[in-house]
């Protein structure tokens, strides 16, 4: 099995924002020209996840324009970004060294913003993946974010979705409108 990680396009938000679990639009003109630029690739009947919100519905729709023989993506909101709780659209240089510090203090279970970990989103991220192995044999696409690639890349590279520090996090994800693939 081939799992497609296609990131949404860039977002209609200023730079330097954190907008993690907020729910918020994808720039149309390059969401169009990402689903042209992607829609080669996965083979027909391929199956494709998108995360819930919008940004990620919005490339669902002009992938599926591109290739009907996809068909309609599905929603698992277990494809959704991290909820950064309070830090959400905030700008990431306001936020307080002091919290980027506790985070990394306890990397795993540190709930920044107060509303998800990193152990939670891999668990979450981990539970998709599962739900993919034992019954699918072909491509698959997950339209989705960086951290639920992240996420996926550490599950995958070191077996399992357990996370003790940050310097186990993966550095590279691809940029808003990206994609990448890994084989299972």
């Amino acid at each position: 099995m081939k799992l497609w990680l296609l990131r949404h396009a860039p977002v209609m938000l200023p730079a330097g924002l954190c907008y993690g679990a907020s729910d918020v639009p994808a720039d149309a003109a390059r969401t169009r020209e990402v689903a042209q630029a992607f829609a080669p690739l996965p083979p027909a009947g391929t199956p494709v996840w998108m995360s819930g919100l919008l940004r990620a519905q919005q490339l669902a729709g002009a992938l599926q324009a591109q290739r009907p023989d996809l068909g309609a993506a599905r929603i698992d909101t277990r494809l959704n970004e991290m909820d950064f709780g309070s830090w959400e659209l905030q700008r990431w240089d306001a936020v307080p060294k002091t919290a980027f510090d506790e985070w990394m203090a306890d990397f795993a279970h540190h709930r920044f913003g107060g509303a998800e970990s990193t152990q939670m989103l891999l668990y979450r991220v981990a539970a998709a993946l599962a739900d993919l192995r034992p019954a699918t044999s072909t491509d698959v696409v997950w339209i989705t974010h960086a951290g639920v690639i992240r996420a996926v890349q550490h599950i995958v590279g070191s077996g399992g979705p357990h996370i003790r520090e940050a310097s186990e996090w993966p550095k590279e994800a691809p940029e808003p409108g990206g994609w990448t693939s890994l084989s299972f």
